[in-house]
């Protein structure tokens, strides 16, 4: 018999696989879907700069007033209207849905790691364990789970896309522009020739609105609502806006957050990297983009199996290990592409490096975000909050300056914030392990129970 907080993990990894079973493949083929004048790639970059902006002050706000769940439910919607967006995708349809998710996107992931940390803290403080092992199995299983819609929302498109009667072989002229050899500022233009019937892409649309709606009935139906008294009391006892507003920069006086910005813009540096230059620069542009679908389902693939493997490993090998591990995959996928001429004739070597970008990604993804829950305890929303403006200001950054750097250039910087990353990573690290963190955690459930809900209230804004 399971226990109920392992339960509730699997309801919101259920319910954020099915949402970005639709986003994440939209995500992919931005690039090359909607290539024009970069409109897809721009509205991914307003997205994040979206995200930003709600990371300042949403997530607290929400969940304070609404609790994880509902905040969850609230941030699918602003998702599914992205998926809407793309029915007709222009300037005057795709800008407005961006900043609607990006909007939503902070407290949906804020929400999500603080149901995960809380659980995880309760579980542990239940079964006399250690705090941070069950919160790394928890982000594991989450991430296991999550991470494969890549899979599904890739193989939709994929399969949809695949029923295009005007595809065709790509010349060889276009070919010899194809991955760091070229500027490639060109392919977006190229690409645009094998574009998919607009009937398909209304078919694609169609399918990704409704798993988003699954999503919401899913995490809406079956979720327990478990922080719905301390979201009561918080409602009763209100503090000032200003107080409430302030909560995110407020973690900024912490020293070891303001280390770890490097490693979290670097999340995402290398997730825009993929999505947006590797999809468009090598998959598009040699294979055609119908073929963006299944390179992707490999990267969700490992990504989703890794999730699962290091998450269960950390407990022996520590967190640095895996991230070094991350390091020297990324590190040399890098210095491979930058030399590497993607040709039709060698389709298996697609399919490595998004295996081996899924494998190093799984890493930064579930260590990164238990480091987070781990260090901040007390202060998880805000924390959480943190992470995702600081990830998402590398995807701006990243997304930026896409139409207008050569692609040797934007894997520099990629390589330049991982190496970055790598030396400013450890000193947090070694001053966990010389000072450890008191986790949020009691003898006996009853008595973590008592104190969690005390504890949440005045948490984040101390």
């Amino acid at each position: 018999m399971i226990s109920r907080n392992f339960k509730n993990v699997l309801v919101v990894s259920i319910g954020f696989l099915s949402l970005f079973t639709a986003y994440g493949g939209l995500q992919s083929l931005q690039s090359s879907l909607n290539a024009e004048a970069g409109m897809g790639v721009a509205s991914l970059s307003v997205i994040y700069a979206s995200i930003i902006i709600s990371s300042m002050f949403l997530p607290p706000i929400m969940i304070k007033n609404l609790g994880c769940k509902w905040t969850i439910v609230v941030g699918m919607g602003c998702y599914v209207s992205y998926s809407f967006g793309n029915l007709y995708p222009g300037w005057y349809t795709l800008m407005p849905t961006s900043v609607i998710l990006g909007l939503g996107g902070s407290p949906l992931w804020s929400a999500k790691c603080t149901y995960l940390t809380i659980s995880g803290n309760t579980q542990a403080a239940k079964e006399n364990k250690k705090g941070s092992d069950v919160i790394n199995h928890y982000f594991g299983i989450f991430f296991f789970i999550f991470q494969s819609s890549a899979v599904w929302g890739n193989l939709m498109s994929s399969l949809i896309f695949g029923q295009d009667t005007s595809i065709s072989d790509i010349p060889e002229d276009i070919l010899a522009t194809c991955g760091a050899a070229d500027c490639g500022l060109t392919v977006a233009v190229n690409s645009t020739i094998n574009k998919p019937a607009q009937k398909l892409v209304w078919t694609l649309v169609g399918c990704y609105i409704g798993v988003g709606v699954l999503a919401m009935l899913i995490v809406g139906i079956f979720l327990d609502n478990i922080d719905h008294q301390q979201t009561s009391q918080f409602r009763e006892n209100r503090e000032p806006f200003c107080h409430t507003f302030l909560a995110t920069f407020r973690l900024l006086k912490d020293w070891r957050l303001l280390t770890l910005i490097p490693l979290t813009m670097y999340s995402g540096f290398e997730q825009s990297f993929l999505s947006g230059e590797y999809t468009k620069n090598y998959v598009t542009c040699a294979l055609g983009i119908h073929f963006v679908g299944f390179v992707m389902m490999c990267f969700g693939a490992a990504n989703s199996l890794s999730s699962f493997l290091f998450g269960r490993i950390a407990r022996y090998t520590g967190r640095a290990a895996l991230f070094y591990f991350a390091a020297a995959t990324n590190f040399a996928c890098i210095i491979a592409l930058l030399f590497w001429r993607p040709h039709p004739d060698q389709l298996p070597v697609f399919f490595v490096f998004s295996a081996l970008w899924g494998m190093a990604d799984a890493i930064w993804q579930t260590q990164t975000n238990a480091l987070y829950g781990v260090l901040f305890p007390r202060d998880k929303e805000a924390a959480f909050a943190n992470y995702r403006m600081w990830e998402s200001l590398g995807f701006v950054i990243a997304f930026a300056y896409s139409t207008f750097l050569c692609l040797e250039y934007k894997l520099y910087i990629v390589l330049a914030v991982l190496v970055l990353s790598m030396v400013t990573y450890p000193i947090v690290e070694y001053n966990e392990y010389k000072n450890p963190t008191k986790p949020i955690e009691q003898p006996t459930y009853e008595n973590h129970k008592k104190a969690e809900e005390t504890d949440i209230i005045s948490q984040t804004w101390m």
